[in-house]
């Protein structure tokens, strides 16, 4: 009867652990998705890029404008108008890292990189021709609104080459320290970082430039960098929202990518 039990009880373990690997097998093989499911992944992805392109263009072309912000009375922010739909490409590189994988979020900041030289061109063409005496908008004041666009874009690339390769970079490094768990975690460790980097390098060349002036500086640096982590962190919710529903659409277990075929 002892004999009995000892050899149930090895059979009960074996069937345990072949359950577990079972298990683990099924959590490391991809999801496999349909030709519909594949391009409904597809059209998400072109609309997140597509609103992405929009805000950094868009950011590059304002952002001579600058504005103050008293938060509650606890501080002033004083920014550039440029700033405000900036943030809101992080968020979207950060969705896509990781409901897409790293690849698909280098591939959507590339193609901003050419969106902006793009932008630069069709600008550089609409300066090349004169205005005529009766355009409700002359040379001069088109100059005046779209000449530092140039150094902007040229600033904001630089800055923005660096920024959001390492946020996806550092994205991806917390995304593997804990097995795509507590996702607020890389949301905001990579952003923090990355915001950083993009707010100095953009000031440290557009004064280089003389676009703005030295003792501006520490405050726009300062400013610039708090609204960007306050904005960091009020975007986490729907981060979590826009990654939910993703994967549930998609069957995607907490911390999987999506298996496209290209």
């Amino acid at each position: 009867m002892l004999t009995f039990n000892i050899k149930l009880r090895k059979r009960k373990s074996q069937c345990l652990n072949f359950e577990g690997e079972v298990i683990k097998k099924m959590k490391e093989t991809p999801t496999l998705l349909s030709t519909r499911d594949i391009r409904l992944a597809y059209r998400i992805y072109f609309i997140v890029g597509a609103l992405f392109i929009c805000a950094l263009v868009v950011s590059n072309l304002i952002f001579q404008k600058f504005f103050s912000w008293d938060f509650f009375g606890v501080y002033t922010f004083e920014i550039s108008v440029g700033i405000l739909p900036y943030p809101i490409t992080f968020l979207m590189t950060d969705l896509v890292s990781e409901v897409y994988g790293k690849k698909k979020a280098n591939q959507l900041v590339t193609a901003g990189i050419f969106a902006s030289l793009f932008s630069l061109l069709i600008i550089y063409s609409a300066q090349a021709v004169r205005a005529t005496s009766w355009s409700p908008v002359g040379d001069d004041l088109f100059s005046d609104v779209f000449g530092a666009t140039a150094i902007a874009v040229f600033a904001s690339m630089m800055a923005y080459l660096l920024a959001q390769y390492i946020d996806i970079h550092i994205y991806h490094f917390w995304k593997r320290v804990t097995k795509g768990k507590h996702l607020w975690l890389r949301n905001n460790f990579s952003t923090f970082l990355s915001q950083f980097i993009d707010t100095f390098t953009v000031l440290l060349l557009l004064c280089s430039f003389e676009e703005i002036s030295w003792d501006r500086f520490g405050v726009l640096l300062l400013s610039g960098f708090l609204f960007k982590v306050l904005v960091a962190a009020i975007d986490t919710p729907f981060l979590y929202l826009g990654v939910g529903i993703l994967r549930r659409r998609f069957g995607l277990a907490v911390g999987e990518e999506l298996n496209l075929p290209v």
